[in-house]
């Protein structure tokens, strides 16, 4: 039964998302309510969750500081030849 509330919990996420949250309840770094090694789906569901946000956020962190990219000339210096 608690396999299902896990599928069910995470029936949407992007796998980064749920490996990531996982990797957090082994290391011990996320919250659990109990002191059970298996977090409940509900915890589960809530740090994936939290995982998407992060690293939503941390994409657009660096979409914005990211120079921007151009295939055009803009940003390259142009030589200047002088008649000499």
């Amino acid at each position: 039964m608690q396999l299902r509330g896990y599928l069910a919990a995470v029936q949407d996420a992007e796998l980064a998302d749920v490996q990531a949250a996982i990797q957090r309840f082994i290391r011990g770094e996320a919250k659990v309510d109990n002191a059970q090694f298996c977090p409940s789906s509900a915890q589960l569901s809530i740090e994936v969750r939290e995982r998407r946000l992060m690293r939503e956020l941390l994409a657009k962190r660096a979409l914005i500081s990211s120079p921007p990219r151009s295939g055009g000339s803009e940003g390259r210096a142009r030589s200047v030849v002088r008649p000499g």
